[in-house]
């Protein structure tokens, strides 16, 4: 293991944090709040970063690398990315403050926080720009800014990007890495103006598209989105968390004229059927509560999209649904995004994936001799990145169960405790009962957010950095 290359990396992504916090302190000295929780931060950050820099670097990052500095990376921005939470003193304990910043920059968007509206208005930007900041990726940013690291940053994308299968748009991973966040800020700067001009104000407007654009949640409101209780609001952040959903892939084959390569993506067809299903019998569940086909729908569609991008935004409390609505959520957790999108869960190609290995084995069974492969886009997939699905999908839900016990020593229903664990795993933020759209994670024991911290980082990286990172061979030097 290369570990001063890879400490030297670490400190270059904590300068950018430092750099990165200099946009919330501008806003907290606009609103004539404390800059101290931001100054204080910039300058640890800037002095580790600094120290980190100055290590020796020798040549060789290869994958393993890659992954292990992936891993540290993101758990030290976490860690760091909480000082201005701490500072501020609005939070009871430092456990509290990891917890919010890690669902930040995962992009779950579970919150400890009971009043969101008494904390400063410079807090509560930073809140949701980690939201933006971790949604298409720290490293993504990184290499598009720092184009010459003089390592593989091919490696770093690989470990952090979601999704069974990576693939660059572009030869140099820094170009690809800078048509990703162009095609990013464009969007979210199109919403901004969007929600400014349906009615909401400038600074909820840049909440909420940073919190849309990483699919993660945070609000500068108690009630969230339900707060504005404008169906033009609801759309416009439903319409978009649905296009952050996408692999972002799709716009540029887009902006190349490749239309007819975008119509062939199996994922894309699955996820806007699922989509689409999913609020037809929501929208007919939820009937009976709203007495109108319209509310019915307008509800629906927003919590259908909210759940399934793993933003976890609500306009409704879904636990006074019918159980049937309530089970479809969950399963939409479960299913998350698309891969390569700014959005959680095991993503809709992995369970396209599992699904057909499933009907491949099926048939198998009923025709021993024949030879069936599975396809995705038309594309045979290879057996390697089918078994490493399938790998996935099991520690996913060995992981979620593990948390799910530890959880459960806090004594609360069952329902809650193994939603807690799944939501923090798939990044959405909203679970059942305690943790519901009108609930938060405060009742819980500092242990179980401790977990459930861990459970948003290995859910966001996706597992298997993590482990890298906590295995014994990874430290070894050759």
């Amino acid at each position: 293991m290369n570990f001063n290359l890879v400490l030297n990396i670490t400190g270059k992504v904590l300068m950018l944090e430092a750099v990165a916090m200099c946009l919330p302190l501008g806003v907290a000295l606009l609103y004539n709040e404390s800059a101290l929780p931001f100054a204080y931060s910039i300058c640890i950050l800037l002095a580790v970063g600094f120290a980190l820099g100055l290590l020796p670097r020798k040549k060789g990052f290869f994958a393993r690398e890659g992954f292990f500095a992936v891993g540290l990376i993101w758990l030290l921005m976490g860690f760091f990315g909480a000082l201005p939470f701490y500072f501020c003193g609005g939070f009871s304990s430092f456990v509290d403050c990891l917890f919010e910043c890690y669902s930040g920059f995962t992009t779950t968007g579970a919150t400890i926080l009971t009043d969101i509206e008494a904390l400063p208005r410079g807090i509560l930007f930073w809140r949701s720009f980690t939201h933006w900041l971790g949604g298409m990726g720290v490293l993504v940013l990184t290499t598009a800014l720092l184009p010459s690291m003089g390592i593989r940053s091919h490696f770093l994308i690989q470990a952090e990007s979601p999704g069974p299968v990576f693939s660059k748009l572009a030869p140099k991973q820094s170009h690809t890495s800078k048509i990703l966040y162009t095609i990013y800020c464009v969007m979210t700067v199109v919403e901004v103006i969007l929600l400014k001009l349906a009615g909401m104000p400038l600074y909820d407007s840049f909440i909420h598209a940073f919190s849309s654009a990483g699919t993660g949640g945070f609000s500068n409101r108690n009630l969230s989105v339900g707060a504005y209780n404008s169906p033009l609001i609801e759309m416009i952040i439903a319409v978009f968390i649905l296009l952050f959903s996408l692999n972002f892939a799709i716009y540029f084959l887009l902006l190349c004229r490749r239309a007819k390569d975008v119509l062939q993506s199996d994922e894309l067809r699955f996820f806007l059927w699922v989509v689409a299903l999913s609020t037809l019998a929501v929208s007919i569940n939820i009937f009976p509560v709203y007495k109108s086909a319209w509310e019915s729908f307008r509800y629906a569609f927003f919590q259908v999209t909210s759940i399934i991008s793993t933003t976890g935004f609500a306009t409704a409390d879904y636990m006074h649904w019918p159980v049937f609505s309530q089970v479809i959520m969950m399963l939409l957790l479960l299913c998350g995004a698309c891969a390569g999108s700014t959005g959680g869960g095991m993503k809709c190609s992995r369970v396209l994936l599992g699904l057909r290995s499933l009907f491949r084995e099926i048939r198998q069974i009923i025709h021993p001799r024949s030879v069936s492969v599975v396809k995705l886009d038309g594309k045979v997939v290879e057996e390697s990145t089918v078994r490493s699905t399938l790998i996935f999908i099991s520690c996913y839900f060995l992981i979620s169960l593990v948390a799910t016990l530890v959880v459960s020593l806090d004594n609360f229903s069952f329902s809650t405790s193994l939603s807690a664990a799944l939501t923090c795993m798939s990044n959405v933020g909203p679970g059942l009962d305690v943790v519901g759209p009108a609930g938060n994670f405060s009742a819980f024991s500092p242990l179980s957010k401790l977990v459930l911290s861990a459970c948003m980082v290995i859910g966001r990286l996706e597992i298997f950095p993590i482990l890298v990172l906590f295995s014994r061979g990874a430290w070894r030097r050759t």
